[in-house]
């Protein structure tokens, strides 16, 4: 009987799962960048195309 770790294809992968966590979590950094931007940029654009062209509203 074989012991499921003596697997040569498990040990293969789980070398190539341990080399993509060692990485860090950078494309999730990327992504919360990204969307962070998207959400200023469109705070941006209504505040200049809606807010201001209102001006002072009695």
């Amino acid at each position: 009987m074989t012991h499921p770790d003596d697997d040569p294809v498990s040990v293969d992968a789980q070398r190539k799962i341990d080399d993509i966590v060692a990485q860090g979590p950078g494309g999730a950094f990327a992504v919360a960048g990204v969307a962070t931007v998207i959400v200023i940029g469109m705070f941006v654009l209504f505040y200049l195309l809606v807010y201001l062209p209102r001006g002072a509203v009695q």
